[in-house]
């Protein structure tokens, strides 16, 4: 049936079992936006703020789903304030595509109003941070286009895509049927390699299993823990993917990442077979490449990745395997361990490292000020829903979740953890919305203030469409990560990191969110249950001492540190 390419574009994604598509509407893809009026019973477009806000709520969609998030904007503006999202979604191996709204065709190449070259900017390439751009310039191939948009997305490592869309194609009437659901495909295990693998197993002592990355399922996460518990190994997880395996299992070890547990880091040195399932083993995961040394490891090291050019790229693995996180898990379940095993206590002692690192009392440091954090994140353990969406941003007001929540894992059916691993400020409240509305679960985020101030105006979004998340705002004043880097490198000499900031729970209050002030650690829990008990959103703000910069140590102690070197 002829009808206009743009209600084609939404029909194929209505094909794609697409459910929700976040944007800011442009004049420059209008007809798209008259097609989602026509399917509104199929697709909800939620009409966002800004479009970073837009596309990190499509990540954290594709993060929860497995499937690609859906973020429209404009050319130029729309298309740049978007990127962020979209470097989320590459560093993080999350599925995605924006479609970008461009000039019409007959004005190309002649820096037309907001004319950017989509190609150029976003990649791809070893360095670009997009899996494929795309042009669509012959609206009868929007079908191929959009599969192989998805294809590419899903398939080997995770990511976004970059569709381009010139006004006038969007306008011209066709005659063409979207294409089928496209699935991603499983590559799995070599037999070869996994009886390579066995082999080092049973000639290792200290082995360590390093999850994460993009991928998983609640079934992959169920087959990586029979595994883990078949051969008694202790399972760490990657940087910001700390819901890979159940945090409360005998066996986990810790999250290698920022502030990684001292005990735990001199684990993974000691290791004498690190098997890394699903993580790209990025600076962070790593230690800044120390903890497991580039490019060639001196821990035995086996990479399971689900794209051969992350296999190699970094470290030179004793052996490769290259598996999509299902087939991989599925086939390390099955893999036959010996009636007895000689690294017993090393696990043991792997799990003891972790519960003393979450308790408190082993902290050796009294931080300042009338807030006590590991008790406020002890009540949110308690008192939060298993299955509620935890979002933070970037920022040291985040180590606070890192260190001392507990995840459940996805292998209890649902992913609880939206973080951004490429440490891009302003995630955490648009993900949360974004999580709020696309599962209506409930969503949490932690946010620091000048995290809270780059997205905050998301909030109007989520009282538009319904959302309900608590958002935990600490307001220190500054921008506490840049802070205590100053006081490392130029201690007792501040400069850019102090920030004036509004009255926020009148700023909340303003967005049609509910908004308390506690000012000491008792005051938290009464006004936490009263946030789980009101109908919409709530802000809460508690003010911390700009001392309390890590969960470990205070600026003092770190400004003293300096001066003595």
């Amino acid at each position: 049936m002829p009808r206009i390419a743009g209600h084609l574009l939404v029909e194929c994604l209505i094909e794609q079992g697409v459910t929700h598509a976040f944007g800011v509407p442009g004049e420059s893809y209008l007809a798209v936006l008259d097609g989602l009026h026509d399917h509104a019973d199929r697709i909800r477009f939620v009409t966002c703020r800004q479009e970073g806000g837009a596309a990190f709520m499509a990540e954290a969609h594709g993060k929860l789903t497995g499937r690609p998030g859906v973020c429209f904007v404009t050319r130029g503006p729309g298309a740049t304030n978007a990127s962020i999202g979209v470097h989320t979604a590459f560093q993080d191996s999350t599925p995605m595509v924006l479609f970008v709204g461009d000039v019409a065709s007959d004005a190309r190449d002649r820096e037309a109003f907001q004319e950017v070259d989509f190609a150029a900017f976003f990649g791809p390439s070893t360095r670009g941070f997009a899996k494929r751009v795309e042009r669509i310039d012959d609206a009868r191939r929007i079908p191929e286009y959009v599969a192989r948009a998805f294809c590419a997305a899903m398939n080997g490592r995770p990511g976004p895509v970059v569709l381009v869309l010139p006004e006038d194609m969007l306008t011209q009437t066709v005659d063409t049927a979207p294409l089928p659901r496209v699935e991603p495909v499983q590559a799995w295990s070599d037999p070869g390699a996994l009886r390579d693998l066995r082999t080092l197993l049973l000639a290792a002592e200290r082995p360590l299993v390093i999850a994460g990355g993009g991928g998983w399922t609640p079934q992959s996460a169920a087959a990586l823990q029979r595994f883990a518990e078949n051969w008694q190994l202790p399972v760490a997880n990657a940087f910001r993917f700390q819901d890979t395996f159940d945090n409360h299992h005998a066996q986990y070890a810790g999250d290698v990442g920022l502030g990684i547990n001292p005990a735990l880091a001199k684990r993974v040195r000691e290791s004498d077979l690190l098997i890394a399932i699903g993580p790209r083993l990025g600076e962070s995961t790593t230690g800044g490449y120390t903890l497991i040394e580039a490019p060639v490891p001196k821990q035995k090291l086996v990479h399971i990745h689900a794209s051969p050019e992350e296999l190699g790229r970094v470290y030179q693995p004793t052996l490769a395997i290259q598996a999509s996180m299902n087939a991989a898990a599925r086939s390390l379940e099955v893999l036959t361990a010996p009636p007895q095993l000689p690294w017993s206590g090393w696990t043991a002692a792997c799990h003891a490292d972790y519960l003393a690192n979450i308790d408190p009392a082993n902290n050796g440091v009294r931080l300042p000020g009338p807030i006590d954090m590991p008790a406020i994140v002890h009540a949110l353990q308690r008192l939060l829903p298993e299955d509620a969406v935890l979002t933070n941003g970037a920022g040291n007001f985040a180590s606070w979740l890192h260190r001392f929540y507990r995840y459940p894992g996805l292998v209890r059916g649902h992913k609880t953890q939206l973080a951004p691993t490429n440490g891009a400020m302003g995630y955490g409240v648009p993900a949360g919305i974004g999580a709020a509305i696309a599962t209506g679960r409930l969503a949490f985020t932690i946010s620091g203030d000048g995290d809270f101030l780059m997205n905050g105006q998301e909030l109007a979004t989520a009282v538009q469409h319904g959302a309900r998340s608590i958002v935990l705002l600490l307001d220190n004043g500054s921008y506490g990560t840049i802070r205590m880097h100053q006081e490392r490198e130029y201690p007792a000499r501040v400069s850019g990191s102090s920030l004036a900031n509004p009255d926020f729970c009148a700023l909340a209050r303003a967005y049609g969110y509910a908004a308390e002030r506690v000012e000491a650690t008792a005051e938290f829990e009464p006004a936490l249950q009263r946030a789980l008990a009101h109908a919409g959103g709530t802000v809460i703000v508690v003010p911390l001492d700009a001392e309390v910069i890590t969960t470990r140590g205070t600026l003092s102690a770190i400004r003293e540190a300096a001066l003595k070197r």
